[in-house]
């Protein structure tokens, strides 16, 4: 095995990379290596004279460039990682911040051993991540279109006196409606049309997440496992296989919580200790997920029909888990809405321990993995 001699840090942006190097000897001068185009052959151009790929280490921060330069890195035989750039160490006092210092830290904090790796996804993986972020997008917008809608209804006085809004019925209603003015009934249908185009976008997306996580071999395991869980349907259970990867890569349940973001914030000193709310850290997506599927511990365990279907072919250890997980989740729920805590409070403290339960299947997991449901 050779020895790394030299610690390439990388400033990647859309058009530009920035480029510095820390000699392997310590307490040797990091050398900034200048600006040249995002371009992997010149690149690899300027990255030869430091020696052979065995012998030089890379990193760079993630970012919207995604993780492309990675895999060609590695293709080319470099060892390289991408960092986590809000755990990229940082002086308080430091007020000058340019590419060629960002390239020069990332250089020498890798040759220190402080930075902390991100764990890239599988191809496939990353692909069903696209679609599940895609089909976030449209929800949100959909969201925003339902609530023009509905301010567009309410400053002209029109307000549903049903129950349900959004309903087959809702929606009768709103397509009723004539407004004053020839001005105001176009807004009107131009809004309905957003709505029910966007109502159809979420429900295609939904239909390709179906199709595809089943199919997505490095998701498949962990995906049809986690369906066993209450409240874990098809999007939230493919949610967390794309979003998370191997499971097993977290040596404990509360690494994934923290990775969720879903523990305690603190802020203590000597004899005081002080816990805010939680951290929001890490992935969003699969924290929201969460707290979605921890809503459903307000509901008394039991095997529904349809969680049964989902829970067909797993292995027994794996169907235990999710029992104890609806028996516990439901009984800690009710017990903190008995003394007193709001029912969001509840929910969120819910859906750190069923976390604890995801960590535990994705251990549970038989080798070799489940195959794709058929």
């Amino acid at each position: 095995m050779q020895k790394i001699s030299q610690f390439v840090g990388l400033d990647v942006h859309k058009d530009t990379i920035v480029m510095a190097v820390a000699p392997g000897g310590p307490g040797m001068e990091v050398k900034d290596l200048g600006s040249m185009a995002h371009d992997l052959p010149t690149l690899l151009k300027r990255l030869r004279p430091l020696g052979e790929p065995a012998q030089v280490h890379i990193a760079y921060e993630a970012g919207p460039t995604g993780f492309g330069l990675w895999r060609a890195l590695r293709d080319a035989g470099y060892s390289c990682v991408v960092v986590a750039p809000s755990k990229t160490p940082k002086a308080s006092g430091d007020r000058i911040k340019t590419d060629q210092r960002d390239a020069a830290k990332l250089a020498r904090f890798l040759r220190a051993g402080e930075l902390v790796p991100v764990t890239p996804p599988e191809r496939d993986a990353e692909a069903l991540r696209d679609v599940l972020r895609a089909r976030d997008d449209a929800v949100f917008a959909l969201r925003k279109a339902r609530q023009q809608l509905s301010s567009f209804l309410l400053r002209h006085g029109r307000r549903f006196e049903g129950k349900s809004t959004w309903t087959q019925k809702h929606l009768l209603w709103i397509r009723g409606q004539r407004m004053d003015s020839e001005a105001q009934q176009r807004v009107l249908e131009d809004y309905v049309r957003e709505v029910e185009r966007l109502t159809k976008r979420v429900a295609d997306a939904t239909e390709h997440v179906e199709t595809l996580a089943p199919a997505t071999q490095s998701c498949a395991a962990v995906f049809r496992a986690l369906q066993a869980l209450r409240g874990v349907g098809v999007i939230v259970a493919a949610t967390l296989a794309a979003e998370l990867g191997d499971l097993r890569r977290f040596r404990k349940a509360s690494q994934l919580m923290s990775y969720l973001g879903l523990v305690p914030s603190e802020h203590s000193s000597g004899d005081t200790v002080r816990r805010g709310r939680i951290t929001k850290a890490g992935c969003p997506s699969g924290r929201w997920k969460m707290i979605e599927a921890a809503w459903h511990a307000r509901l008394r365990p039991a095997m529904t029909k349809h969680l049964l279907r989902r829970c067909e072919g797993l292995p027994q250890p794996i169907l235990d888990i999710a029992w104890n997980a609806q028996k516990r989740l439901h009984k800690r729920y009710w017990a903190m809405v008995n003394r007193g805590k709001r029912s969001q409070v509840a929910v969120v403290a819910v859906a750190r321990e069923l976390v604890g339960f995801v960590w535990a299947i994705g251990q549970a997991l038989p080798q070799p993995a489940l195959p794709p449901a058929s």
